[in-house]
């Protein structure tokens, strides 16, 4: 694997680059659609690579180990085979949906015990047995296994779990160097920068996970209750020491303002099943503002859903006739819905990489935050 940053914009420290991994190329910044289960919910493979023009989407840990369980993954050869997914996939570590069972997990210094929450049978996740997982899921990116802690944290906890989620890191470390990739090609582990919304804590959490000299790095931790603009001071804090040489992710995150500010911070990559669920639930966005697609405003717009817009989708189909769909609960708005929001979360981030290659992104980021996040 390999990142060869191309350029920083001028005014800002926004970056534009290119990952290499065995499964293709991955243009920064960028955006990966969010497939829990194996795929990316009312979106088919062909849309998601020929329409959304996905680069790389993500598989969850827990979700997958769950159902459809390791045993089919391993026999039908990877995630990738599984899907049909022939470019990158990164999976998370299962670690934010594990600490969010809060009723039925048991956590300690080996690991964490939870309930599925499918049929309430007891299993068990601790760093070698998540990093076992990933590799049997396949992913070329496996992030490490983490603590997740809440945005609301006090410091004692914050510093606690802190310290606990860089003694897992050093675990996951120690169990891929004795393991293999499964499929033949390189799997590459990204470990989780955590500390809360406490500076002192980001940067010694930062200054440890650079030292691991991984092939990127992951920023956790952030939009999980705290305001935007304290997640946006702790991605400058963390960025000052994270190394420019290496993908920096930002983990969950976010609305496109989110993701605007954090590239213009130095972020380079991003998930969020944001644009998925909002668009199951009639919110589009746009490149001109919000739209609730319920609204009786688009009764009887037969405009396209946006007339530049980055995806089929949006030239295909009416206001009006999305709306009629929306209000009949027709299963077809919710793929249009999703689809359209994918497209237009990458191709933001792509024309967020355009712009910094031309020198100009501070600029246009500030008229763009100005569309993107008017209500229309």
């Amino acid at each position: 694997m390999k990142f060869e940053l191309l350029h920083t914009d001028s005014g800002s420290k926004a970056r534009a680059g290119i990952l290499t991994t065995d499964h293709g190329e991955i243009k920064t910044p960028i955006f990966m659609p969010v497939g829990t289960v194996g795929s990316v919910k009312g979106v088919q493979i062909p849309h998601l690579k020929d329409d959304i023009k996905a680069q790389i989407i993500l598989g969850n840990t827990y979700h997958l180990y769950l159902r459809p369980g390791l045993d089919t993954l391993k026999k039908a050869g990877g995630l990738h085979k599984f899907n049909a997914w022939d470019r990158p996939i990164l999976t998370d570590s299962g670690g934010f949906q594990v600490f969010s069972l809060k009723d039925i997990r048991k956590m300690s210094e080996e690991g964490v015990e939870f309930r599925s929450h499918i049929d309430g049978s007891k299993h068990f996740f601790s760093p070698e047995s998540v990093m076992d997982i990933e590799r049997t899921i396949g992913a070329d990116i496996i992030m490490a296994f983490d603590e997740c802690t809440p945005g609301t944290a006090d410091y004692d906890y914050a510093k606690k779990s802190m310290e606990r989620t860089h003694r897992w890191l050093d675990r996951c470390i120690d169990r891929l160097a004795v393991t293999e990739p499964m499929y033949g090609y390189e799997q590459q582990l990204f470990p989780i920068v955590q500390g809360c919304v406490y500076p002192d804590l980001r940067r010694r959490s930062a200054e440890y996970i650079a030292e691991k000299g991984a092939a990127g790095n992951a920023i956790g931790g952030l939009a999980v209750g705290e305001p935007a603009e304290k997640m946006y001071e702790m991605i400058e804090v963390v960025n000052e020491i994270l190394p420019t040489d290496k993908p920096r992710y930002l983990m969950g995150v976010g609305t496109p303002a989110n993701i605007l500010e954090a590239i213009e911070r130095g972020v380079d990559m991003f998930d969020c099943v944001m644009p998925t669920r909002n668009g199951r639930n009639a919110m589009l966005f746009t490149k001109h503002g919000i739209m609730n697609m319920r609204n009786e405003k688009w009764k009887f717009d037969f405009s396209p859903i946006e007339e530049d817009g980055a995806s089929f989708v949006d030239t295909l189909y009416s206001k009006a006739y999305l709306r009629h769909l929306f209000v009949a609960q027709e299963l077809l708005a919710l793929e249009i819905a999703s689809i359209h929001n994918l497209a237009f979360y990458v191709w933001l981030t792509q024309e967020a990489r355009k712009h910094i290659l031309s020198d100009d992104y501070a600029s246009w980021k500030k008229n763009m935050l100005e569309e993107v996040t008017r209500r229309l």
